[in-house]
């Protein structure tokens, strides 16, 4: 067992003695995104486009030239060339041009793959065109479940809240530039591309939406809470309490308990532990550590009590989940 004020390094990173990160950061520390596909998509005017539901994958679109409409479950947005949308939860969606069109399901229209996850769709009756970028993408690591249950709906970054110097600006015209032609390369340099645009317009939403400022998210921009959170994330293995998380947060037990729980959602020892089985799930995914050594690595003193809380907050034993990898 590690005690107070000790720490165990092992190569993924998840304990290490470095100063706490800044929120933000450590709201994205552990996105891990893999692509599900790509797709830049030329329309011409009428057309309309239905997407499928697919809640384990976070929708975007990225309008490059031209305009559309997007609406998910009656929220309705009007795009507009640099416009980007995140649809964070994978609800179902549709979209369509200057004027509500007949949406057909985007699965069923002729792509053109360049790769397995790569393609380009070409659809719409010969009008005025709208170039996107659309896709999908999924959160692997399971501590980014947190940042995505504190996401809405939908995120809509409009080009007119960026300038010429904003990343994302500079990244959106790197995009309608790289999708102009599909060249040798196009599809690693697009997906690479969607995936950082993703990571700044979550940074762009939690740094200007009020929204931003409450639950998880909004703990973690709290002094006194968001500093014991970035403690426990980066020192899973210490023997944690909440009398010692009480102390590291200059409060008393019974008020640090108290706001704890008001602003995260559950209590700080469940929180504790739910950490540590995230970061026994990196070490499982990861390294050919023992469960032994892993239960150590996040502060159990036994191999059967780590198993036993980590059925109960991942639902499966460790053992299922190396032979699952």
């Amino acid at each position: 067992m590690v005690m107070d004020g000790q720490s165990k390094t092992p190569h993924t990173g998840w304990m290490t003695t470095t100063a706490p990160p800044a929120p933000i950061g450590e709201a994205l520390r552990f996105v891990q995104m893999s692509g599900i596909f790509y797709c830049p998509s030329k329309l011409t005017e009428p057309w309309g486009l239905e997407l499928p539901s697919m809640l384990d994958c976070v929708w975007f679109h990225m309008v490059t030239s031209g305009g559309c409409t997007i609406e998910v479950e009656g929220d309705t947005r009007r795009l507009r060339a640099g416009d980007l949308v995140l649809i964070p939860h994978g609800h179902g969606h549709r979209a369509w041009g200057a004027e509500v069109s007949e949406t057909l399901p985007v699965l069923d229209l002729p792509h053109e793959y360049v790769s397995e996850q790569y393609s380009v769709l070409r659809h719409g009756g010969g009008g005025s065109p709208t170039n996107l970028v659309c896709g999908g993408i999924r959160f692997d690591h399971p501590a980014s479940r947190h940042l995505i249950d504190a996401l809405p709906a939908i995120i809509h970054i409009e080009s007119s809240f960026l300038n010429r110097g904003d990343w994302i600006q500079a990244i959106l015209d790197l995009m309608a530039e790289e999708t102009q032609l599909i060249r040798p390369g196009s599809d690693a340099v697009v997906s690479r591309l969607c995936d950082i645009l993703v990571i700044q317009a979550i940074r762009t939403w939690i740094e200007r939406d009020p929204a931003a400022q409450t639950g998880w998210l909004g703990a973690l921009n709290d002094e006194q809470i968001g500093s014991t959170i970035a403690l426990i994330h980066t020192n899973p293995a210490r023997n944690w309490s909440v009398a010692s998380l009480a102390n590291e947060a200059s409060m008393s037990r019974s008020a640090f308990a108290a706001k704890f729980t008001a602003m995260v959602g559950e209590s700080a020892m469940r929180y504790v532990t739910r950490w540590r089985m995230y970061a026994a799930i990196e070490l499982l995914d990861t390294t050919d550590a023992t469960i032994a050594s892993i239960a150590s690595q996040v502060g159990y003193d036994s191999e059967a009590a780590f198993s036993r809380a980590f059925k109960r907050v991942i639902g499966s034993t460790p053992r299922r989940r190396l032979s699952d990898v």
